[in-house]
């Protein structure tokens, strides 16, 4: 008979951002962008499901309203490519179709909502060079809290928090969850 494991508990501990903190962030990131990459030629974004595809989408109206000019945006799925998941014998097919632009030769910024271990975007790298060759890819995070397993580092970050490893970062975003805010939660056993 096996057991099924209960969902933690979790208690809240505080907000980290609000949603018109979350939209200042955005746009400062952004003109970071744009600043870094010298303009919006060759710049493509690609968020890593879930919470960093409608930042990502954000993100690309922002530039491209900055910029004049359209952002190809594209959605990243990287469960198959996860290594500390469960272990699968054969590697999914994947079509430049499926992200939704080519990569090749281009700027790459892959969005994600919060960086950790680093082993999602280790994930999302092995997936990304599975559509092609980009020409440089930049990670960009809203949220970073440290605590790295892989030797990954975003360039553009929203904001840094220090947490323990009993806190957790809940992002949520009115696209998926239908709220906007960042909190900070805490399991308790």
């Amino acid at each position: 008979m096996s057991e099924k494991k209960a969902a933690p508990k979790l208690r809240e501990k505080g907000r980290i951002m609000s949603a018109s903190e979350i939209e200042r962030t955005l746009v400062r990131l952004a003109h970071e962008i744009i600043e870094k990459n010298n303009g919006a030629e060759h710049l493509g974004l690609v968020g890593i499901k879930r919470r960093g595809v409608p930042l990502a989408e954000r993100l690309g109206a922002l530039i491209g309203g900055i910029e004049k000019r359209s952002i190809d945006t594209g959605v990243l799925d990287i469960r198959f490519y996860r290594d500390d998941l469960s272990t699968h014998d054969v590697r999914p097919v994947v079509s430049p179709a499926a992200l939704g632009f080519d990569v090749n030769d281009r700027n790459i910024i892959l969005v994600d909502d919060v960086l950790y271990t680093g082993r999602t975007i280790r994930a999302a790298l092995d997936a990304l060079f599975s559509h092609g060759r980009p020409r440089r890819v930049q990670l960009l995070v809203l949220i970073d809290r440290g605590h790295r397993e892989l030797p990954i580092e975003a360039r553009f970050v929203g904001r840094r928090v220090q947490t323990t490893d009993l806190e957790i970062i809940e992002v949520k975003l009115r696209e998926i969850d239908n709220d906007e805010q960042v909190l900070l939660v805490e399991r308790i056993d």
